[in-house]
């Protein structure tokens, strides 16, 4: 890779230009028999081939965002703006997540659960985790 790429760098709209750090993940599986790609190629292509120029992804995926800046560079990919937003949780500070078995809006709603109420849950609930 020409060395004119490094630093690697990219603009996060909270708190701008963010230099990568990607040799801190080692070894990274892209692919295997079982998985053909990684969520980290699969996301990095898509953006690139879609075109798209602002990221919005949970702030748990910021750390990966440094190995998705490297993989642009080795593929001559575009690099998009980032923003990260918290991660909406439980009452015990858990994160939702449909892996988890957290409920969905749609089961929210049929729950009785008003669009309001979905609403001001969000605005209350982001996590750490």
């Amino acid at each position: 890779m020409k060395r004119s790429v490094w630093p690697l760098v990219y603009e996060d709209l909270d708190r701008g230009r963010v230099v990568c750090a990607p040799e801190l993940f080692g070894d990274v599986v892209l692919a295997r028999r079982d998985v053909p790609a990684s969520y980290h190629l699969c996301v990095t292509h898509d953006d690139a081939m879609q075109g798209v120029t602002l990221v919005a992804r949970g702030e748990d995926l910021r750390p990966a965002t440094d190995l998705h800046r490297l993989l642009q560079a080795l593929m001559g990919w575009r690099t998009p703006t980032y923003v990260f937003h918290p991660l909406l949780c439980d009452a015990q500070g858990r994160r939702l997540s449909k892996r988890d078995g957290a409920a969905s809006v749609r089961e929210m709603r049929a729950a009785g659960m008003t669009p309001e109420a979905v609403r001001a849950m969000a605005v209350f609930a982001g996590c750490s985790t």
